[in-house]
Parts: structure tokens; sequence; C-alpha cells
């Protein structure tokens, strides 16, 4: 009898550049990549779901956790290390306050990681910008607008990430990007 040869599903090394970071991003042949959505508590995601809802429309996979980078501390190093191994191309972090999320997930991941500043009663969200935009030369984090917005334009990124090289995506964000174009009215009334 003749032994089956057994196909492994062959590892792709994806490109990316970010922030003018070169990112080597690996994901399995055939399989569809996926962002991470995290964030550091619950209380962020009236925030974070605008993210999500924007990544639907963009039928862009994702998952959603919540890691906190001081109360959770293993749970967040765990997910780093193994979030390439996951099959996440990029990872989406929503963090408040001091907002730590985002640098630690950057400084033990070489996946793209996008932050996405809370807005926080005490500073508007000024707080959580400049932890998160601050970040020492060598561990980038791409920093979107405060609140709201913020979050869906990460959701957006993330998907521009992907579409350079998946084509289904591609073809909803120039979809996406069409409809917002066209509603735009040429005059006010």
């Amino acid at each position: 009898m003749k032994k089956k040869k057994r196909k492994k599903k062959k590892k792709q090394n994806k490109l990316i550049l970010l922030n003018r970071r070169l990112f080597s991003v690996k994901t399995k042949k055939n399989s569809s990549p996926k962002v991470a959505v995290i964030m550091g508590s619950k209380s962020d995601w009236p925030t974070m779901k605008f993210c999500t809802e924007t990544l639907k429309k963009l039928q862009v996979k994702f998952d959603v956790k919540i890691i906190s980078a001081h109360r959770t501390p293993d749970r967040m190093y765990a997910f780093a290390k193994s979030a390439e191994k996951e099959n996440y191309s990029v990872i989406i972090a929503g963090a408040g306050g001091s907002a730590h999320l985002p640098g630690m997930i950057a400084s033990m991941s070489t996946l793209p990681v996008i932050g996405v500043p809370i807005e926080s009663k005490k500073l508007k969200g000024l707080d959580s910008l400049l932890s998160i935009v601050q970040m020492p030369k060598g561990i980038p984090v791409g920093t979107v607008a405060i609140g709201e917005d913020g979050a869906i334009n990460a959701g957006i990124m993330a998907a521009s990430i992907i579409a350079l090289e998946n084509k289904k995506v591609k073809k909803n964000l120039v979809l996406w990007r069409n409809k917002q174009t066209n509603s735009v009215k040429k005059k006010p009334n």
C-alpha cells in the first residue's frame, strides 16, 4: 500500500510596513487572517464595540478579549506570546488612563499593534493618548484618535493591513470607501 502524503500547511511570510517599522506576519496558507481586539476592562467595551462593528462591515474575522496590563499580567503575557501562532495578523488594543496595554503587547510581539485611547473621566482621554503615542523608539504602536472615532479608524487600519494580502478584504474596503465618498453631498441643500 502506498502511504498518502500529508500536505503540510505552508506558512507564508508577509511583510507589512507600519509607522516606519517592517513586520513579518506569518499566516498559514489558505487560512483567513484575523484581528485580535483587546481591551483593559469591560468599561472599555462601549468604545471598542465601534471597532468590531467596523470589522464586521468589512468582513474581517476578529476575536474580542479583556486583557489588563495591570490586573492580568500573566494573561497579557500568554496572549502576546501566542498571538502569532493563533493566526492573528493585527492586534487592536484599547486602553484608558495609564494605557499600558498597547505598548506592553507591542513589546512582546512582532505583530502590528494599533492603540485606541479610551476617553477617561478625569482627562477626557488625553492621558490615554499620550501614554499610547509616546512609545520609546523600537517599540512602535500605531495610535489613532481618542474614543469612538479612533476605534472606527483602528478597524479600518487593521482591514487595510490585511487587505495587502487578502483580496476579499481589499474589495470590501474599496466598496466601503466608495460608499463613504458617495454619501458626501455636493451642495449643502
